[in-house]
């Protein structure tokens, strides 16, 4: 994906919703904070968001956008519409929001996760894939340890998964030579 269909999908997204603004906060929501991300980070064909003030609107926008849709047809991308709350976020996430907003959007707004917390919320799964998505964001320096340990610290699972996770970044780390 590039940063070109993520502004596509949240003018779509937000067109199918009637908002004005909508979350992003699946992988592709990286390219929020970095416009050229790796390659290694834009292999998914999929945005997963949530409307801001419309989540009655949320199968609406799978519907219209979502995969196998006439949308993901004809752009080769789809978007999927789900409730924020699926997602594993760390504290004040909300804050430190990117904003994506310009002609490319018609100046409607994607709100996409910041790196770190991306990748917190990433390591919150913590399926193979999600491990290597993080792994990517270390190894470019696109985000820092410290700050991931941080808000790993804050997710909202039990103790002895977030010191799952806090383990595997410290090998992680070792490993990068971080």
């Amino acid at each position: 994906m590039t940063r070109a269909e993520l502004e596509h999908a949240i003018r779509a997204a937000c067109d199918v919703a009637h908002d004005d603004a909508i979350f992003v906060f699946g992988s592709q929501a990286i390219l929020g904070q970095f416009p050229d991300a790796p390659n290694a980070l834009r292999q998914s064909s999929e945005v997963d968001v949530a409307p801001v003030g419309r989540t009655d609107m949320i199968d609406a926008i799978d519907a219209n956008l979502g995969e196998l849709s006439l949308f993901h047809q004809t752009h080769g991308f789809y978007v999927h519409g789900l409730d924020i709350e699926a997602a594993l976020l760390p504290d004040g996430w909300k804050a430190r929001l990117i904003d994506v907003r310009g002609p490319g959007t018609f100046y409607k707004v994607g709100l996409c996760l910041e790196g770190h917390d991306l990748a917190a919320s990433k390591l919150g799964a913590f399926r193979d894939k999600d491990r290597d998505f993080a792994r990517v964001l270390l190894a470019e320096r696109m985000i820092d340890r410290t700050t991931l340990m941080a808000r790993i610290a804050t997710l909202p699972i039990e103790l002895t998964e977030r010191e799952r996770r806090a383990e595997w970044l410290r090998l992680t780390a070792v490993e990068l030579a971080l």
